[in-house]
């Protein structure tokens, strides 16, 4: 046998203390996430985020067993499908919060509403799944009756294009809504001018949001970048030098991956967007209105 054949699927083996750390740092995020969306009681997070977590310590602890076992199929092609789709329900989290941020700070600033935003987005998210989920499970077939993964691998690819285009259409539609905020020009011209005591409780609610907001910038960056990497891969082929190359998944995966979802812990939804912060008509934000003003909320509700 050649070389690659020697070593598995994979083109290489595993490194072990670094799978163990990957499962050590997914499983304890995973916790981490349970426990806050119980505090929190933010019970999306769990097919969303938590999810995520799962596949994630699943497709590591796969390739630590192929760190033992080089040359076994099964835990390669549970790791080709767990770390394939993990990041898609964590994506899903990232559309819910912009949702909860756009009904919050004003959807007039918004191209589409909050709901049709939602709507819209956690669709695409779902259909990328899906693909992404049936071209893995061809891949893994593939790989497990000696045949080219090819096609898997291109069903796979097509899915991650997609979601790499939703995302974009995403940070775009984020952006333009910032934008329109920060300067006060809402997307329809008709829409009920906003009160200057209102407007001035909005801005003083920025002021504390835009950490929130920081936390999806980096959050979606990290995404995109493995997005891009696992595209190139993809296309380069299975025998190609990137996905043969462990330390490029390592990075643009593994790493990539943990820097989102441990972002989310510390900039977690749950410390603006709280239940049990949640005043009369709100949508759940932590006033900061000053004492001399008299806020009124969007349905109609003063405070």
């Amino acid at each position: 046998p050649t070389a690659a054949e020697s070593v598995g699927p994979y083109n290489y083996v595993p490194t072990e203390w670094i799978c163990i750390t990957f499962v050590a740092l997914f499983g304890i995020n995973t916790v981490l996430h349970l426990f806050q969306s119980y505090k929190f009681r933010m019970w999306w997070l769990i097919p969303t985020v938590i999810l995520a977590g799962i596949l994630e310590v699943l497709g590591w602890s796969a390739r630590l067993w192929s760190s033992i076992s080089p040359t076994l199929l099964t835990p390669f092609e549970i790791q080709l499908v767990g770390t394939i789709l993990a990041p898609t329900p964590f994506l899903a989290a990232n559309f819910l919060v912009l949702g909860k941020i756009i009904s919050h700070l004003g959807p007039e600033y918004s191209r589409l509403s909050p709901k049709l935003y939602t709507l819209i987005f956690c669709t695409f998210d779902v259909i990328c799944l899906i693909i992404q989920a049936v071209g893995g499970a061809m891949a893994a077939n593939e790989v497990n009756q000696n045949q080219n993964p090819d096609s898997g691998g291109n069903i796979m690819l097509i899915g991650v294009t997609i979601q790499l285009c939703a995302m974009a259409v995403y940070v775009l539609c984020a952006g333009e809504f910032l934008l329109r905020f920060l300067n006060n020009t809402p997307i329809r011209k008709n829409s009920t001018p906003v009160s200057e005591e209102k407007r001035h409780a909005k801005i003083m609610e920025w002021i504390i949001i835009r950490w929130l907001i920081l936390g999806l910038v980096i959050q979606a960056f990290c995404l995109f970048v493995r997005a891009v990497y696992r595209s190139i891969e993809l296309s380069n082929g299975w025998s190609g030098p990137i996905i043969s190359t462990q330390a490029y998944f390592n990075v643009f995966d593994g790493l990539m991956m943990t820097i989102a979802v441990y972002t989310m812990n510390l900039i977690h939804p749950g410390f603006f967007l709280s239940e049990t912060r949640r005043v009369s008509g709100a949508v759940g934000w932590p006033q900061r209105c000053p004492a001399s003003l008299s806020c009124t909320t969007d349905s109609g509700y003063s405070y």
